[in-house]
């Protein structure tokens, strides 16, 4: 293992509060967790509500320059900070309002620091923009493989062809159109994409997102991640009673959208106040899980990935170095692979067996699908909290003290290099947002007067 990683390894699970430092917990074992920019072109141009941004966002002029020149800051500092590789998101208002050439810098800037990217975007672009980003202005690939995830749902306005939709099953071809842009590049140019498909919830669209797992499960996308609510943001867009839907809320909805139970409790990211993850892949259209928290011969087989393999960098080696590393370490612990037989074997027979396996696999019917549910946390929450763990001050008063453990195990985070300060996406979009964004403001204005000679 890279002793940098091992390094930051540790430091990440020292710093995560007692109550999640479980054996499912995969902070400080096999990642740091996800980051993301801040401050880098918060424009937007459609209107959501609630909508997580400042009521200065849509003030600010996009500026190519500025986002290459404060990515490449903010990831320098998060290399530094935590280490040679993680997934960051290139996130602010919407992505595709740069030009092809600057998103394509931006991303290459991220890849130059070690951090796979993934540009987030209401996904209302067309394919020639998409052509034009992965390729550079001689007409080569520059962009092997890209990564999107695509926020639809009904509480956004302003949408190509359909500006206010009534339900989520409006948008479902929108939905589906997304991901054959992407099929297309495949299939025109070889570059490979992995998708995400995002969508707040709200009660107004709670008793939806069961119909809308349904859909997004037969598209293509390898995630689909919902986000409950929050009193965060622009408060002039905020309305119904969010604090009604719940994680439970949410899941309960997915499995109704399945048709079956989906199994989460074997692998956790963070907080369970705050996340939910299954990690899984569909046969035909049953979801199963990689590992299942109530046989023995399966987390047995991920405790000792997480002891012995946790910090090896799979998405990130070349295919041979991480052959080598892989061999060394089964060579150290010649018993994991019996650990490893036994699970797989253990999840072949409840996938329904070596046949049906085989089979769906010559009809491509075998597809990865990760399942999360992330929960943000009220601004009014979070602002004390933040203001008490940045002065060294644990909290006394329960409600408080939870807020700021969940604080110190998000899994999403942002660097700040000039004060040196590593933020959890709630902190920076709760407290430090509304600030970064009047100065952005002042830097950036819409209207650029000209100048006197």
């Amino acid at each position: 293992m890279d002793a940098r990683t091992a390094a930051v390894l540790r430091e990440r699970w020292d710093a995560l509060p007692p109550g999640v430092k479980t054996r499912e917990q995969l902070l400080g074992r096999h990642a740091v967790g996800c980051e993301g920019t801040h401050g880098v072109f918060p424009k937007c141009n459609l209107t959501c509500s609630p909508c997580y941004h400042s009521r200065d966002a849509n003030k600010v002029r996009v500026d190519g320059s500025h986002t290459v020149e404060q990515v490449h800051a903010q990831m320098a500092f998060l290399a530094e900070r935590r280490g040679p590789r993680a997934h960051a998101q290139l996130i602010g208002g919407e992505v595709t309002l740069l030009s092809p050439d600057d998103h394509a810098a931006a991303l290459l800037a991220m890849r130059s620091h070690g951090r796979e990217p993934m540009s987030m975007t209401h996904g209302d672009f067309d394919y020639t923009y998409l052509r034009d980003l992965v390729h550079d202005q001689a007409g080569r690939v520059r962009l092997p493989r890209v990564s999107f995830a695509a926020h639809f749902d009904s509480l956004m306005r302003g949408r190509r062809g359909i500006s206010r939709p009534r339900s989520e099953a409006e948008l479902t071809a929108y939905r589906a159109a997304f991901v054959a842009m992407f099929h297309r590049l495949r299939q025109e140019t070889g570059v490979r994409a992995y998708l995400a498909h995002n969508m707040t919830v709200t009660p107004a669209n709670l008793s939806q997102v069961a119909g809308v797992v349904s859909s997004v499960a037969r598209q293509g996308y390898q995630m689909m991640s919902f986000q409950p609510a929050a009193f965060v943001g622009d408060e002039r867009r905020w309305g119904e009673d969010y604090a009604e839907v719940g994680i439970d809320d949410v899941w309960a909805e997915i499995e109704r959208g399945f048709g079956q139970a989906i199994s989460w409790q074997a692998l956790q990211f963070g907080d369970r106040r705050c996340n939910r993850t299954a990690f899984g892949f569909l046969v035909g259209e049953r979801w199963h899980a990689l590992v299942e928290a109530d046989r023995p011969a399966e987390t047995a087989a991920r405790d000792a990935f997480l002891d012995h393999f946790g910090g090896v960098n799979f998405g990130g080696s070349p295919p041979l170095p991480l052959i080598v590393k892989v061999a060394r370490l089964v060579v150290r612990h010649p018993g994991d692979v019996a650990v490893a037989a036994r699970w797989l074997r253990s999840m072949t027979v409840r996938a329904g067996g070596m046949g049906v396996l085989s089979r769906a696999a010559m009809r491509r019917q075998i597809r990865p699908l990760t399942i999360v549910v992330h929960r943000f946390m009220d601004a009014q929450d979070v602002a004390p909290a933040w203001d008490l763990l940045t002065r060294g001050i644990v909290a006394t008063d329960p409600e408080l003290r939870a807020t700021q453990e969940r604080l110190q195990a998000c899994t999403y985070t942002m660097g700040h290099p000039v004060t040196g300060e590593l933020v959890p996406a709630c902190a920076q979009h709760s407290v430090l947002d509304r600030g970064e964004n009047e100065q952005l403001r002042r830097l950036l204005p819409l209207t650029v007067l000209p100048t006197s000679s």
